[in-house]
């Protein structure tokens, strides 16, 4: 065919489209009443998306094991689209998390005192790990000033690289950490918040309040699998250059790793342990 003929044919396909889109009446064109289906509502390790597996027992049981992205099945060579949407909004997820900060008014809810490390904003959080860890000596006076003498056991919250894990775990995980440890008979601190925070702020602050435990509830960096997750680092007397080996972790806080409540519990135990061994870390015989 010659190009005179290819766009003549062209030209007269997307006539007869013009002429079909003009034949449809508008309300067929109408965006259905019904809402369409939350694509996160999906739980990974129920879907089942591979048509007559060879062993379907061992597949549905593989599945119940791991939230990973296992047996999802493909179009021709494709991913199905409903995998491909939650990939993507799964991807969505994670990045408000890292890039999103904890709003105010859940602050204010929460009633927490806020303090800022040496970080002015996301960015700089997020490119300088350093200052992430330390605070201007005025604030480290301010959270000094904020603990009372004689508190054993200073427990606070940081944002650490995910908002989303503060706002999913810390009403539920807090309570019970506090409730713990009072009816333990420890004197513990009303909780504050490190707006920029890592794990190591945790460091200034035992040296600067002289407790003789420290715990940090920390956002930690999301996956595909949730951005909720929580941790909670933990270190007897901590001073700033110790080895990380001397923290003791509790790691996966979130609803569908270790739920809060639980996890709050089992810190309480964790605390009264390294009280009593005087340790944490590798150093904490468990």
């Amino acid at each position: 065919m010659t190009e005179q003929e290819i766009r003549e044919v062209v030209e007269q396909v997307l006539s007869k489209l013009r002429r079909e889109d003009a034949d449809v009446p508008p309300q067929a064109q109408v965006v259905p009443d019904e809402p369409l289906p939350d694509i996160m509502a999906a739980d990974i390790r129920r879907q089942y998306l591979v048509e007559h597996p060879h062993d379907q027992a061992a597949y549905l049981a593989m599945k119940e094991r791991t939230p990973a992205r296992i047996g999802v099945g493909r179009a021709g060579a494709r991913f199905r689209t409903e995998t491909m949407l939650r990939f993507q909004a799964d991807h969505a997820a994670a990045q408000d998390a890292v890039f999103s900060d904890v709003p105010d008014d859940y602050l204010q809810q929460m009633g927490w005192p806020v303090f800022t490390t040496a970080c002015e904003n996301r960015e700089m959080f997020l490119t300088r790990p350093d200052k992430g860890r330390i605070f201007p000596a005025e604030t480290l006076e301010k959270i000094r000033s904020s603990v009372p003498v004689g508190t054993q056991v200073v427990l606070y919250v940081a944002d650490g690289l995910s908002s989303s894990a503060v706002c999913a775990n810390a009403a539920n995980i807090l309570p019970v950490i506090q409730e713990g440890l009072r009816a333990a008979g420890l004197k513990v601190n009303d909780p504050f918040f490190v707006r920029f925070g890592r794990v190591a702020t945790e460091d200034q602050i035992g040296e600067a309040t002289g407790a003789d435990v420290v715990c940090v509830l920390l956002g930690e960096r999301p996956g595909l699998v949730t951005a909720e997750s929580m941790s909670a680092y933990i270190a007897y007397k901590p001073t700033v250059g110790m080895a990380e080996s001397r923290r003791t972790v509790l790691a996966n806080i979130h609803r569908g790793g270790t739920p809060a409540v639980e996890a709050g519990a089992h810190i309480v135990d964790l605390i009264q342990l390294m009280l009593e061994k005087k340790a944490s870390g590798t150093d904490l015989p468990i």
